[in-house]
């Protein structure tokens, strides 16, 4: 508990402005201490709270304002000292006035946080949550103390340098990225310490890094790192809010994930674990919450925002005391207000220059880019990134929708971006279920998705192709479960969403069949493999190359536990090593070949004194397609392409040139009769891949001529590699790619 607060025991010096947040320096006269600056607009006072070891409260008023900034700087403060904020003004909920000076705020600009967002009593509220009129509680003001009860800032001394830190700066054609969570991977990691588990300690620990490279992966992608606070509604239920998309703290790492201290700690450990990542060439991709804060709506605690400026922060309703809300989380940011843009930017570049991060991910995007209202891809935030000199040249990606009207944004996010891509998603998914009408659909996602790029100078790379997430099933449940299952989430399974455009191979959940075992795991071949042989970025899901589960759950956003950690037992279980194995062969055909990383989409046209194409598609027949057979039900689609017409060169000037390959994807119930494509195409196809097999080992190194008749097994891919004519062997004028006539 907090003693009673004392006035400061010493000047508060006028300070600077700039830059906002708490800064340690040396001041006047070579005197060391913290410079302290808040943008409170409106406010008319603004007290800094100091906090002594003892939990004691010296409260510092910063008389200095400049530009609706309060600033001051106080000697003899150091780095570890906690601090808050409590800011004075009008109350008035009708007109958007929240201020309350007895709830202590969280800095906004605080590098690190001491303490845990955990069960919220009723003094964090601005209001009085038990007023007799529950439609009437959030305008009457509560003036208990909120400080004893929430978590405070720390000063953290800014002097590390990245002087010896090399960015891996890889190119947006040859990514690869692995979503993962923090806590999550390292829980049950057996080779990480007990000690580091669920730390930045632990993620940046050898044996973390070793899967990573050994995978071939060259991002990662952590879900949120940002502080956030756990929502009352699942503490009440015994559970925690685990993804993390309830942001407080835009500058600080998540002190829960760390293993060292909360006192500042945090931030040298989040450094030494982007260092470690970046020797083993693995950039670094914050998943980011910038659309919303943990806040909430009207009826939500008041942490930082909502005391310091709600209306100058924050997008109200028409009626003021009310929120916008694009977001579904109750509240949206005002982001085309400038103190609002410069919060963002701010952390941005503080993640990039001083965090040493490599790009982000932003969450629902589209709420970014709105301007008042409607989404507009010429917006403040949008302009404002794009000419930054820092953060237009780390990777930016938009998950391109919100929740509100106009929100769904994929493919009309400017250059600069790449977008995640449910189109892709949703249209693999259903081909391998067998409930596509047509193959149109699936040209254009394993093609690049130009009829979604293909404009204003962006490139194949722009779409960020992805078969699952962290929200929904993972890769196994996909081929396991039909329906969700969240009842553990204690929302009677009403929490997550029904179009999981799943498909269980015949039994719902785990099963001791061993047909539709087989057929599951043939499946979850497939899947990778599109995966990996599509034109764009891929993104794998932290466990899905070892066949993780959640059993079900498809909104796992609240399972702190073994249902959301990954379970590193499968990695060596010879019923999962096969999966891990194939993924790690795909990933390295990508990486070594690339035909598959193509940085401009393909031409289609006839090149070269042959007169194939860059791209060539074929039916179950061997014929190439013809605009009526894109429109025709079929399973069965053939992708060839040509390693000799890659528009691109190498560093030094050199055209790019490859192997050229043809990819047959099957997903029928039956076997199918393949015409190879003969001269021009190729003489001869050497076999690389073929689903069909768990142990690709024994596939590769068979030879077919071109012309020549092969059997697609059911449900299966084949890779296979065209050959000149010295590579070629003889062979029968038919033969088989099923394991039982080869």
């Amino acid at each position: 508990m907090s003693q009673a607060p004392e006035r400061a025991t010493t000047d508060v010096w006028p300070g600077r402005p700039a830059p906002l947040g708490a800064r340690f320096r040396t001041g006047p006269d070579g005197v060391e201490g913290t410079n302290f600056a808040l943008w409170a607009g409106g406010a008319d006072a603004v007290e800094l709270c100091l906090f002594d070891d003892d939990g004691r409260e010296i409260r510092c008023p910063l008389e200095e304002l400049t530009h609706e900034i309060f600033h001051g700087f106080v000697p003899g403060v150091r780095p570890g000292r906690r601090y808050g904020y409590r800011v004075h003004g009008p109350w008035d909920p009708a007109a958007g006035a929240r201020w309350n000076p007895a709830k202590l705020l969280l800095d906004p600009y605080a590098r690190a946080v001491d303490g845990d967002f955990g069960r919220l009593p009723p003094e964090v509220y601005g209001h009085h949550r038990d007023h007799q009129r529950q439609d009437l509680a959030d305008t009457v003001r509560d003036d208990r103390d909120s400080a004893p009860f929430v978590p405070k800032g720390v000063v953290v001394h800014d002097t590390e340098t990245w002087v010896d830190d090399v960015r891996p700066k890889t190119p947006w054609a040859d990514s690869v990225i692995y979503e993962l969570h923090v806590r999550g991977f390292t829980m049950r990691h057996p080779g990480v310490p007990a000690a580091l588990r669920g730390t930045y300690a632990g993620l940046g620990h050898p044996a973390a890094v070793d899967h990573l490279v050994s995978l071939g992966v060259t991002a990662v992608e952590l879900l949120p790192v940002h502080q956030f606070a756990h929502e009352d509604h699942l503490l009440r239920r015994g559970l925690r809010d685990y993804w993390g998309y309830n942001s407080i703290g835009y500058f600080a790492p998540h002190a829960a994930y760390s293993a060292t201290g909360t006192r500042g700690q945090q931030v040298g450990e989040f450094k030494s674990m982007v260092r470690a990542l970046h020797q083993a060439g693995i950039e670094v991709i914050l998943d980011v919450v910038y659309n919303h804060t943990a806040e909430a709506d009207e009826l939500g605690p008041t942490l930082s925002l909502r005391g310091i400026a709600n209306p100058g922060y924050y997008r109200l309703a028409d009626d003021p005391r009310h929120y916008a809300d694009y977001s579904g989380c109750g509240n949206t940011l005002h982001v085309v207000q400038p103190q609002v843009l410069r919060l963002i930017t701010d952390s941005l570049r503080y993640w990039v220059q001083e965090m040493g991060v490599d790009g982000f991910r932003f969450d629902l995007a589209a709420a970014l880019a709105r301007s008042f209202h409607d989404v507009d891809m010429l917006s403040p935030f949008l302009a404002v990134i794009a000419q930054d000199p820092v953060l237009r040249r780390v990777k930016l990606i938009a998950e391109p929708w919100d929740v509100g009207s106009g929100g769904y944004q994929v493919g009309a996010f400017p250059p600069l971006w790449t977008e995640w891509n449910d189109r892709y998603r949703d249209t693999v998914r259903d081909y391998w279920r067998a409930a596509l009408p047509d193959v149109r659909d699936l040209g254009y996602r394993l093609s690049g998705s130009s009829d979604l790029y293909a404009w204003g100078g962006r490139r194949p790379y722009a779409s960020v192709n992805f078969i699952t997430a962290h929200d929904g099933f993972t890769l196994r449940d996909l081929v396991t479960y039909e329906a969700k299952h969240n009842e553990a989430n204690g929302e009677d399974n009403r929490d997550g969403t029904d179009d999981n455009r799943s498909w269980n191979c015949g039994a719902e959940g785990e099963t001791g069949d061993p047909g539709i075992t087989a057929l599951r795991r043939r499946q979850l071949r497939n899947l990778l493999t599109t995966l990996l042989l599509s034109t764009g970025v891929p993104m794998l899901v932290a466990g899905d190359e070892m066949g993780r589960t959640q059993h079900g759950n498809n909104n796992g956003y609240c399972q702190d536990n073994e249902t959301g950690w990954i379970d590193w037992s499968l990695r060596t279980d010879p019923a999962w090593r096969p999966l891990l194995d194939l993924t790690r062969r795909l990933i390295r055909t990508r990486r070594d070949h690339p035909v598959l990383r193509r940085r401009a989409f393909f031409s289609g046209r006839r090149q070269g004194p042959e007169g194939i194409r860059d791209l060539g598609w074929f039916t179950a027949a061997g014929k190439e397609m013809t605009e009526r057979d894109w429109y025709a039900p079929g399973a069965t689609l053939g992708m060839f392409l040509s390693g000799r017409d890659i528009p691109q060169r190498d560093a030094k000037g050199r055209p790019v040139t490859d192997d050229s390959f043809l990819a047959i994807l099957h997903a029928g119930a039956a076997p199918v009769e393949f015409p190879l494509p003969a001269q021009p195409w190729a003489d001869a196809y050497a076999l690389l891949i073929d689903t069909s097999r768990e142990d690709q080992d024994t596939a590769p190194g068979t030879v077919h001529h071109g012309g020549e008749t092969i059997t697609v097994p059911e449900r299966s891919v084949l890779l296979l590699r065209a050959l000149p004519v010295a590579a070629t062997v003889p062979l029968s004028a038919t033969s088989s790619a099923t394991p039982s006539n080869r």
